[in-house]
């Protein structure tokens, strides 16, 4: 089990809500800052929240925001809102690049058949063993450092980016990512 959100990046901001399910409250869309959970959010009376803001979401008392409406799936946020989310992704991939140095470096295998690597875009079970063989002589420090020791291995970084939002779907029976 995941921890629970506590900081939330507003991706887009509807002040008159969805206009075609009658009720005109303002909603916020927002993606958690830990584990890329999509969330609908209710801001506090009077607040107009940014596209981009940070918001607390946690237990406690929250300034902005009134209350979590709920999970939001992908399809239902506007195009310039995902185009956001992916610049978003990429930006918290380069920020937070140990945490995801740390899945190449410790990945299993989910089952006898399938590893935890090969459910990233472009990398097969060619790819895997190169990687499992040259994490057993040494762990990797960089995504730059297991794409310079891996022949013909797609870029780690938009692999990760594709990975995410096909979770964010919904449609992925094994999260790796997400919550």
């Amino acid at each position: 089990m995941r921890e629970k959100e506590e900081q939330a990046i507003v991706i887009d901001y509807l002040p008159y809500g969805y206009p075609l399910e009658k009720k005109m409250m303002p909603i916020a869309h927002a993606v958690g800052k830990k584990n890329f959970t999509l969330l609908e959010l209710v801001p506090r009376r009077g607040i107009k929240l940014e596209i981009g803001e940070e918001v607390y979401i946690g237990e406690g008392k929250r300034d902005k925001v009134y209350y979590i409406l709920g999970k939001l799936p992908l399809s239902k946020i506007s195009e310039s809102a995902k185009n956001f989310l992916q610049n978003y992704i990429e930006k918290q991939i380069g920020e937070n690049e140990k945490r995801f140095v740390e899945f190449f470096n410790n990945a299993q295998p989910i089952n006898t058949r399938l590893h935890q690597l090969e459910l990233l875009p472009g990398f097969g079970s060619k790819h895997t063993q190169a990687i499992l063989e040259e994490r057993n002589k040494k762990p990797f420090d960089s995504l730059e450092e297991l794409k310079q020791r891996i022949s013909n291995l797609p870029d780690p970084k938009n692999s990760i980016v594709k990975r995410v939002i096909e979770e964010l779907n919904g449609e992925e029976r094994h999260l790796l990512f997400v919550n």
